[in-house]
């Protein structure tokens, strides 16, 4: 099957550092801005996205692997997108290039702090 991107225009590249976690993430205060929801949603998704970005998990793999409620999820997904994290056209999902700053991020104004480490270590517990 054939599949094009979402928005080909915003089609992520490697960055400079050589990882597909873009560093800017956590340095530009990206991170900042999620839930840990939409936190895990993220960084399981450049994880098991193609070299487009591209993913086709459904809704119940991802709760399941991600240990998310329905609700959760759908809470999550709107915000990724909403801040031009992600595309979404169900099923297809697409991890877009971060922009130069982050929309409407005021660190002191985040709703709540994220512990990527916290983050990370339960994505790594549920892949694992």
């Amino acid at each position: 099957m054939h599949t094009r991107p979402i928005s080909p225009g915003k089609l992520r590249r490697v960055p400079p550092q050589s990882s597909w976690v873009d560093q800017r993430l956590v340095r530009e205060r990206y991170i900042d801005q999620l839930s840990h929801a939409a936190g895990a949603l993220y960084l399981f998704l450049i994880t098991v996205a193609d070299a487009q970005g591209l993913s086709y998990y459904a809704e119940p793999a991802l709760c399941q692997r991600l240990s998310l409620t329905a609700s959760e999820l759908h809470q999550a997904r709107p915000v990724l997108i909403t801040r031009g994290f992600i595309a979404y056209q169900r099923p297809l999902y697409q991890i877009l290039a971060l922009e130069a700053a982050p929309s409407g991020a005021i660190p002191s104004a985040a709703p709540e702090p994220v512990d990527l480490n916290a983050v990370c270590a339960r994505l790594w517990e549920v892949l694992g």
